[in-house]
């Protein structure tokens, strides 16, 4: 029995998963969007929240069901600029037909030898498979976890993020430039009068 275990132990372990704190793993692909797949790297969303979310397989009920539940809540996250990527370890034609079937309009990471998933200790939920196991992480804006879903309702899941960020509610109202006074003074306008440009008779010399 031992050894049976010490055979399978590589396709049963899976890495742990982060903690809130923790710096997030930066990472580099491609991304399908629609028909197109671009390059994408974390870093390029410093500054912003960013929901990332592992699910086992493309076009699965499950997995379909929380994707959708993203795509109707997507223009609320868009509104606040919160970015949603998800992840899983499906080939870029598996995503693209995914994401075309069910008008997805965010990004789906390819992620070849799982390695995001494995820095992220998402990978091997599945182990006889080797899928992705369900996990979503909030990133927040100065690139450090700041939320972590490892146990996830994929019908609900979305609404969940949209409540937990706040995106449910309308966005906050640019504050309004103050209008300048005409008659405020910025020190820059020429003096006028008695001062130190001033002749003894408050003439200008």
């Amino acid at each position: 029995m031992g050894i049976l275990l010490n055979l399978f132990r590589p396709w049963l372990a899976h890495g742990e998963m982060l903690g809130v704190g923790a710096v997030a793993p930066d990472f580099s692909t491609d991304a399908v969007l629609g028909d197109q797949a671009t390059p994408v790297k974390l870093g390029d969303y410093r500054g912003r929240k960013v929901v990332l979310y592992f699910y086992p397989k493309d076009n699965t009920p499950g997995c379909t069901k929380e994707a959708c539940s993203f795509r109707d809540g997507y223009v609320k996250l868009q509104r606040w600029g919160i970015v949603l990527l998800g992840c899983s370890i499906d080939s870029a034609d598996s995503h693209r037909a995914f994401a075309r079937k069910y008008s997805l309009p965010f990004p789906l990471l390819l992620d070849p030898g799982s390695k995001i998933a494995k820095a992220y200790g998402a990978d091997n939920g599945i182990p006889i498979l080797g899928l992705d196991r369900r996990i979503t992480y909030v990133i927040g804006e100065d690139g450090r976890i700041l939320k972590v879903y490892p146990s996830v309702d994929p019908a609900s899941h979305a609404d969940q993020i949209v409540r937990d960020l706040g995106a449910d509610k309308p966005p906050p109202t640019p504050a309004a430039t103050p209008l300048a006074t005409p008659n405020a003074q910025t020190g820059n306008e020429p003096r006028t009068g008695k001062g130190a440009d001033s002749g003894p008779n408050g003439d200008t010399e």
